[in-house]
């Protein structure tokens, strides 16, 4: 019932949101069409449901050859690989809009573990990758919660992929914990902490609201 209901919703929403955002779409489309490489969406493989490829929808905010050059999936805060608009868009998570395409067909739910590129999906543990795709990934999620201003954390590390590594484990660890607890009350309370973390970036409500999010590898390994 509640799979049935959770698809049945990420239409409804989606379907709503694109037509109320259809005369953002198109200025955001417009403006694209004419900096950067005048390219305006960015299709990308990333692993989805059942570790299954699909194509993700977004808009662009990066050189087109962007993953094979400088830190390669690692994005870090002002990257130079970013296009004119790059920076507002990924700031204000507009260029994330487009994936409520991805919702509307099935690819995607509106609450879900983010879908990675390959490279970083490798860099999972082989119990979590076994696991965080047996729900369809998400425009927004618990790791998307927590680690908000991703960029922002690598970028203040001496070291970009020990931080990004770091990072990804936790997410991983997160997005387990999801599947424990996944449900309508999970799902609406994680959409409205991604609204909330977006007026608030610094509030901890994420760790007020659910109490039992995992710290660390041995104690979520413990439950998982």
């Amino acid at each position: 019932m509640y799979l049935i209901f959770k698809r049945i919703f990420d239409i409804l929403v989606s379907t709503v949101l694109l037509i109320l955002l259809m005369p953002l779409f198109l200025v955001l489309m417009v403006l694209l069409s004419l900096t950067g490489e005048r390219k305006v969406f960015y299709l990308q493989d990333r692993v989805g449901f059942k570790n299954k490829n699909f194509k993700i929808w977004k808009f662009a905010t990066m050189l087109q050859n962007s993953p094979n050059i400088g830190t390669g999936d690692i994005t870090i805060r002002n990257d130079p690989r970013l296009i004119p608009m790059g920076r507002f868009l990924r700031k204000t998570k507009l260029n994330e809009i487009p994936q409520l395409i991805n919702v509307f067909v099935g690819d995607m739910s509106l609450v879900g573990p983010r879908p990675l590129m390959k490279k970083g999906f490798d860099r999972y543990a082989p119990k979590v990758q076994s696991m965080i795709y047996n729900v369809k990934p998400g425009i927004t999620g618990i790791g998307s919660v927590i680690f908000r201003d991703e960029e922002k954390m690598v970028t203040a590390s001496k070291n970009y992929e020990t931080a990004y590594q770091a990072i990804n484990n936790h997410k991983g660890l997160l997005e387990v914990w999801y599947q424990q607890h996944i449900g309508f009350y999970t799902d609406f309370m994680l959409m409205f902490l991604t609204v909330w973390v977006l007026i608030y970036p610094e509030s901890n409500m994420a760790n007020k609201v659910f109490t039992d999010l995992p710290k660390s590898k041995d104690e979520m390994f413990a439950t998982a």
